[in-house]
């Protein structure tokens, strides 16, 4: 038993740290290439000459959203192009009235604003859900417009989301190739000040921002439910609603948009940022439902398998994106545990070597072992403290130790997602809000 998980380790470690340097380099390199400067720092965008080639409708899902939901429309609507779609999905507050007090405030708002109202039993059947409502409404739209609808983007927000300077504006240049079908802006953390939301930060603004910008080379970036830009004429392509009910109906749409042979991509030059979540059994049940939904998206493959519009780069990419969940994090987060029950208590059998009895031998090995094991997380935090020049390397290397135990949180919540698979469950819960709080800038960097 102990030769096999010593060899399972090993596999395991051959793939995973490989993926994960190689995924850091191309991303931090794609990130240098582009400039690697935040909105702040770049040459403000001229918004008249982009609405001249795109209009941007933007979608905004809502669900008890009276908090922040009035701030999200002002923004929004700072683009006088724009046009705003508040989705009631069903609300129990105030939600609807604050969205139009919003726009009424405004030169011209409630004209640029319309609220799709719906009720039960149609309402609160899911994110997809609400956003397929609002679609026709779009389509109806842009048609009395007498607009190009490949000229045409549908933008998706989340209803605490807020758009960087020029944020409207920097995901439309992608849309001159003709093969984008969409652009996911990066993710910010905005409460970032308590611990909890930091490494929420860190997993946002480093792991997945590193990990899209690489994927942007194969035109497969993973969309995500706020900051997610798509071409009209993309959504009416595929087949039936756009949105599916899934857990992460955001990705299930990347992967739809992949196999009909659109590229998917991302852009340095702006962000969205949102609150993190404060409560740690609240961030359990939302990892949860994001892994249940990663899970189940692995039977999107055969689909991409079959299609003849992915090229066999994207395909490798997807296949391997897919497969993380299945064959790195569930048997690391297994295997992870014996291997420090070895170490610790054990023989001393492991990854590097078996039936180490000195106590000399124990401690070369544990130095070998906490190289390669620590290594993503000290990476992890040296890059983050690169790219936002808020912290010291020596915060950013504490910081990297820290999220070996904040891993578990994911380790927990796979574990989870997959007993909730296995029992049919596929219940959908919204993540709660609360009061905002503003925090400093923090330059960001490549």
């Amino acid at each position: 038993m102990q030769q096999i998980a010593a060899t399972a380790s090993q596999l395991l470690l051959a793939i995973a740290i490989p993926y994960f340097l190689a995924t850091v380099f191309l991303g931090v390199r794609v990130a240098r290439r582009s400039g690697g400067l935040s909105a702040q720092e770049r040459p403000p965008a001229d918004p008249e000459a982009s609405a001249e080639r795109y209009h941007v409708y933007f979608l905004v899902p809502c669900l008890n959203e009276g908090l922040v939901i009035e701030e999200t429309v002002r923004r929004l609507l700072a683009d006088p192009d724009c046009r705003v779609v508040v989705i009631d999905d069903g609300s129990d507050d105030d939600t609807a009235a604050r969205a139009r007090a919003a726009a009424a405030g405004l030169k011209a708002g409630s004209r640029r604003v319309h609220i799709v109202s719906r009720v039960r039993p149609d309402a609160r059947q899911g994110k997809g859900a609400a956003l397929n409502a609002a679609l026709p409404f779009v389509v109806a739209s842009a048609k009395r417009r007498r607009l190009d609808l490949d000229h045409v983007v549908v933008a998706v927000m989340d209803a605490d989301g807020r758009l960087s300077g020029g944020g409207s504006v920097a995901p439309l240049v992608h849309f001159d190739d003709a093969r984008v079908g969409a652009v996911q802006l990066i993710v910010r953390i905005r409460n970032r000040q308590r611990w909890i939301c930091r490494f929420q930060d860190i997993e946002f603004w480093m792991i997945s921002a590193v990990s899209q910008f690489a994927r942007s080379l194969t035109g497969t970036v993973s969309l995500g439910g706020n900051g997610q830009f798509t071409r009209l004429s993309a959504l009416l392509s595929l087949d039936g609603d756009p949105w599916s009910r899934s857990l992460t109906e955001d990705l299930d749409l990347g992967l739809r948009l992949s196999g009909a042979g659109w590229r998917v991509t991302t852009t340095v030059g702006a962000f969205v940022d949102q609150q993190g979540v404060e409560s740690y059994r609240r961030l359990l049940r939302q990892r949860t439902r994001w892994y249940q939904g990663h899970l189940g998206c692995i039977s999107r493959l055969p689909e991409l398998w079959r299609s003849e519009d992915v090229s066999q780069v994207a395909l490798i990419e997807l296949t391997s994106y897919l497969l993380v969940p299945w064959l790195i994090v569930l048997p690391w987060s297994v295997l992870q545990q014996w291997v420090v029950y070895q170490l610790v208590i054990g023989s001393g059998a492991g990854v590097l070597a078996t039936g180490l009895g000195s106590l000399g031998w124990k401690i070369a090995y544990a130095v070998l072992w906490y190289v390669i094991s620590f290594l993503p997380n000290l990476v992890i935090g040296v890059t983050y403290a690169r790219r936002t020049r808020a912290i010291t390397l020596g915060q950013a290397l504490v910081l990297g130790h820290l999220m070996i135990v904040w891993n578990y949180i994911g380790y927990f919540a796979v574990w989870r997602a997959l007993m909730r698979m296995a029992r049919g469950r596929t219940g959908w819960d919204k993540t709660a809000r609360t009061h905002d709080t503003v925090v400093a800038h923090e330059l960001v960097t490549a």
